[in-house]
């Protein structure tokens, strides 16, 4: 499979930039069509096969390779520029420095609502920037092994909020980033099961110095508070180098969300491990019934009260029409 290479510098006329209001923030992003960001890439081959995006893409997530190409390849070269950009920084600091440590990862998050497309958009983020030749090495974390234990939840009382910034080890996620970050060899994190619908005990991905490391989680790009309600000195996105977050209509995510449900109901939920294994028992209107309440007292709020708060501090922001395509992508300002 060929890798992309960066063509040689050819002029091009300038792609026209469109200011655009955000959450009462003027001006503070570039917005592109899709035939405006897709002007923007540079001629290089697509290094993915139809298979390998039907293995990335999630349940319900309609993907196709013209929108890889047309969208997330430009991305990946945007992020591979960033990324060597920021080391010729690193470099710069280290000489002046003269220190001796090593490179240090490039941290990008991924975030937006349950159902939107988000870990699709990351596991193509990763295997695309891990075929340019600068950044082979790309790791992929989500936030979810990073959720309290079940058992936890439910003595907190917030199993009904799982997903919610306080049903994580904020403390935890942000000790491992921190350490990602300073270079530190390997680091672990912890994993969660989708089919057990807890963290899985004793079990660890090791990250080790990768080129990229992409951290990928409904709330990774909150600000926060302790417990004690103070504001922390610190934050997750601290260590960002770039964020992603993809966006949509909250009433189209909804559907997505009830399309996704009732498709797991003939799949994942059919396992005798499954947590959700008693949605099977339902009639189709129960399970539609069922979804749309667990959107409404769930996902809907914690979407509205703490996700779609964080957009605007997004580096980059992918907006989905109804088909599940990007329409359109705003680029912050530098």
């Amino acid at each position: 499979m060929c890798e992309p290479q960066p063509a040689p510098a050819q002029p091009r006329p300038p792609v026209k930039k469109r200011p655009r209001r955000l959450d009462n923030v003027p001006h503070l992003f570039l917005e592109f069509d899709r035939q405006e960001w897709e002007e923007l890439a540079e001629s290089t081959p697509l290094p993915l096969s139809a298979e390998e995006l039907e293995k990335i893409a999630g349940l319900g997530e309609r993907i196709d390779l013209q929108e890889v190409e047309s969208v997330y390849l430009p991305l990946s070269r945007l992020l591979n520029l960033y990324a060597m950009g920021t080391q010729r920084v690193w470099d710069a600091q280290r000489e002046f420095l003269r220190s001796t440590e090593k490179k240090v990862p490039f941290v990008i998050a991924v975030s937006g609502s349950v159902a939107v497309g988000k870990s699709t958009t990351a596991r193509l983020l990763q295997t695309l920037l891990s075929r340019w030749p600068e950044t082979p090495r790309v790791d992929l974390v989500t936030t979810d092994g990073f959720l309290y234990p079940n058992a936890v939840l439910e003595e907190r009382g917030l199993l009904d909020r799982k997903g919610f910034p306080e049903s994580y080890d904020r403390r935890s996620l942000l000790q491992f980033v921190g350490e990602v970050k300073a270079g530190r060899h390997e680091v672990a994190a912890p994993l969660y099961s989708h089919l057990v619908y807890d963290v899985i005990p004793d079990q660890k991905q090791i990250v080790s110095n990768p080129d990229i490391l992409i951290i990928e989680g409904l709330n990774v790009l909150q600000h926060g508070v302790a417990r004690n309600g103070k504001v922390p000195p610190v934050f997750l996105s601290d260590f960002f180098d770039f964020s992603v977050y993809v966006d949509a209509a909250e009433r189209v995510i909804k559907k997505w969300y009830i399309d996704r449900f009732m498709a797991l109901r003939q799949t994942a939920f059919t396992d005798p491990n499954s947590f959700f294994k008693h949605f099977t028992r339902l009639t189709e209107d129960e399970a539609i019934q069922t979804a749309s309440g667990i959107w409404e007292s769930i996902n809907g709020p914690n979407l509205t009260q703490n996700i779609l708060p964080t957009r605007a501090r997004a580096r980059l922001i992918l907006t989905k029409g109804e088909n599940h395509a990007v329409e359109r992508i705003r680029l912050r300002r530098i």
